[in-house]
């Protein structure tokens, strides 16, 4: 069966009126026969017919046991982060998403949780970070904004070997191009707000454990904590759902094309995309990916702060926003947007620089898209007096 056959036909028809669209059940609670007694659900905080069959379908294609749905995807990284005690450590993927970042730094490090930052495109790298005290290994792959690749299945092993919790954030590839846990992750986590939703109208986040075990541990959580997604976002996911396979296949074909062009670019420095073969860990990402997704990264020549604005506020299809994932395209500057939450010498570290340019690659033509990054660099090169110091000319 295809993925996209797949997708369509693990989304039930509603049972009790046949409707070929799930219904979306708004309400707080539910009327039982007796004290305790009543159809599977009571209060909708702990269950949601709607939430429900969101949560089966994320795991069945992502191939786990058990899925959750969240109110973001911070709420679903929180919710794994609370399977951990005060004294255990994480061992995370150096460029990370600012937004994890400071959860880890600003939430969780005051109560106990340290986390050591290492680059994960070298398992070695992974292997020697852990201590008697690891407990958890925090992947994204592709990673947000570099787009690293790491080797989920060697560092799955490692993570067995420690007896580690292995978690992927798989936000960027989404589950119809990588499978975390056929990989050998215990747990994967989503920003549905992104690929999975697909039109930059709602936020939600999803997780999916490997076993039924650690299923019970964060369905605990996501009860007892409270942060659930809504009725009819989570219609939203499955909606977004129905599509993704088409979607994904379009974003990374306009994308490929894209990081082509943007390869014949004088301004720009380094391009981070792993479907180029030019890319450090193509050749992880050709193993594991089924495509190479829809988010590219640039840097300049000059790196300067000033330069990389006058870029992203001088496109026209490419809208200035947070956010990825949607049918239209988006730009931004992560240093000053996504990723203003990283101490600077920590970014540059983990190769986000002030003049990093992140893409979200929509379902616009290819050629509009290029059309319009070629002349948003004209008019930054016209608009750019380099310092004499600058031994670069554009």
């Amino acid at each position: 069966m295809s993925t996209q056959t797949q997708i369509i036909h693990s989304i039930p028809v509603d049972e009790l009126t046949g409707s070929i669209s799930v219904p979306i059940y708004q309400t707080s609670t539910f009327v039982q026969e007796a004290p305790g007694v009543h159809k599977g659900y009571d209060y909708a905080r702990s269950n949601n017919p709607t939430r429900k069959v969101l949560e089966d379908v994320i795991a069945k294609l992502e191939n786990g046991s058990n899925g959750y749905a969240f109110a973001s995807g911070l709420a679903a990284i929180d919710a794994v982060v609370k399977l951990l005690s005060s004294g255990d450590e994480i061992v995370a993927v150096d460029d990370i998403y600012g937004g994890a970042f400071r959860l880890f730094t600003h939430i969780y490090q005051k109560f106990g949780i340290n986390v050591t930052y290492v680059d994960a495109t070298d398992h070695e790298n992974v292997a020697n970070a852990i201590t008697s005290k690891t407990k958890l290994i925090w992947l994204e792959s592709p990673t947000n904004p570099t787009l690293k690749i790491s080797d989920i299945r060697k560092i799955s092993e490692i993570a067995k070997a420690n007896k580690v919790l292995l978690c992927v954030d798989n936000t960027f590839a989404s589950p119809v191009s990588q499978k975390p846990i056929d990989l050998g992750a215990d747990i994967v986590v989503h920003s549905a707000t992104k690929y999975l939703g697909g039109h930059s109208d709602l936020i939600s986040g999803l997780v999916v454990t490997a076993t039924p075990e650690l299923g019970e541990k964060i369905k605990f959580i996501q009860n007892a904590s409270g942060a659930i997604l809504a009725p009819f976002d989570s219609w939203l996911v499955i909606r977004g759902i129905e599509t993704l396979d088409l979607r994904v296949e379009r974003h990374s074909r306009n994308a490929q094309a894209i990081a082509e062009y943007l390869s014949t670019e004088e301004i720009i420095e380094n391009i981070y995309y792993p479907g180029l073969t030019s890319h450090v860990n193509h050749a992880v990402a050709v193993k594991q990916q089924k495509y190479f997704g829809g988010i590219i990264s640039f840097d300049l020549k000059i790196d300067n702060k000033e330069l990389a604005t006058k870029i992203v506020t001088s496109t026209k299809y490419f809208k200035l926003a947070e956010s990825l994932g949607g049918v239209k395209s988006l730009c931004c500057l992560p240093c000053e947007m996504t990723h203003k939450s990283i101490p600077q010498e920590k970014r540059y570290a983990a190769g986000v620089t002030d003049s990093l340019i992140r893409i979200s690659v929509g379902l616009e033509d290819a050629d509009d898209l290029i059309a319009d990054l070629r002349q948003a660099f004209a008019v930054a090169k016209n608009a750019f007096k380099p310092s004499k110091e600058a031994l670069i000319t554009i």
